[in-house]
């Protein structure tokens, strides 16, 4: 009686098939990593080749440079495209590469791309970022040291150049004396010139209000009227016009800067949702990649 051998290894052959795929590993890092590697290099490759079509379309020379609204838009687009490229690829090589056969391994291996590929680019940036800010604090370090050493070295050899130049030291001192001196205490005695300084040096204390605003407020009006020949009714006049104006210009532009921090604020907003909402894409990009190398699996 003939027995059929070749049914029963045939058999055997796929059963020791199925068992090698359930034990076989779910998730492969090198997969994942060959993934993130093509992912990366393509992101790479097609922000290179757009910020040459961008540049190409530049030209100052004709006036025919595209507009920042647009270039910013366009820019963004292209942006997105490059990221559902770049993770589509790197997500259908890790599934490829992995051999999964089912296609929620396939969808994790996807995803998990497209996670070590943003937490990969966010370093890189940051990583980027502050290398240059702290490039730039030593530079700023440098640069601040070597003007100190400058500075003491000009104080050092001040003397002797006046020295050479004939100049006397006392002479010197009694010009920066006369620079650094305030005005008269009477504004009938004080030129324009120390007048204005006055006035320019109670001004902060007029904004702060209070007792300090109104002694300040008084001085200047004192000035004022002694500068021009007026009575003092008169120059209390013209220095409240004057506050009107000033408080009202100060007001004016703490709206602008309340428009403009509000702007800025939904201009933020709006950026945080696209970035959002790109990376979501990028993640469907990543893990339809992934699910469409899924082979078949062994039955």
């Amino acid at each position: 009686m003939a027995t059929n051998v070749t049914g029963t290894h045939a058999g055997y052959a796929a059963v020791d098939d199925v068992v090698a795929t359930r034990t076989r590993a779910r998730l492969s890092w090198g997969a994942i990593f060959a993934g993130v590697v093509i992912a990366v290099a393509v992101q790479l490759l097609l922000g290179i080749l757009g910020t040459g079509i961008g540049l190409s379309m530049v030209d100052p020379t004709e006036g025919t440079t595209p507009g920042a609204a647009g270039f910013g838009i366009g820019a963004g687009l292209y942006w997105l495209v490059t990221t559902i490229v770049a993770l589509g690829a790197g997500g259908y090589a890790a599934a490829r590469v992995s051999g999964v056969t089912e296609r929620f391994d396939a969808l994790v291996h996807g995803l998990v791309v497209w996670g070590v590929t943003l937490i990969l680019t966010l370093y890189l940036l940051t990583s980027a970022v502050g290398g240059i800010i702290g490039g730039a604090f030593r530079t700023v370090g440098t640069v601040a040291g070597a003007a100190g050493s400058t500075v003491g070295a000009a104080a050092r050899a001040a003397p002797q150049a006046a020295s050479v130049a004939g100049i006397d030291q006392n002479d010197v001192r009694q010009e920066a004396s006369d620079y650094l001196s305030d005005a008269p205490s009477d504004p009938a005695q004080m030129t324009p010139e120390q007048a204005q300084k006055e006035v320019a040096k109670q001004l902060p204390a007029l904004a702060r209000g209070g007792a300090d605003g109104q002694r300040a407020e008084n001085r200047i009006v004192d000035i004022v009227a002694a500068q021009r020949e007026i009575s003092r009714a008169d120059a209390q006049t013209q220095v409240t016009q004057a506050k009107q104006r000033f408080v009202q210009t100060k007001n004016e532009a703490i709206e602008t800067a309340k428009k403009a921090a509000d702007a800025a604020a939904g201009a933020a907003s709006k950026t945080s949702f696209i970035i959002v909402l790109a990376l979501l894409v990028g993640a469907g990009a990543a893990a339809f990649g992934a699910t469409a190398a899924t082979r078949r699996r062994v039955r």
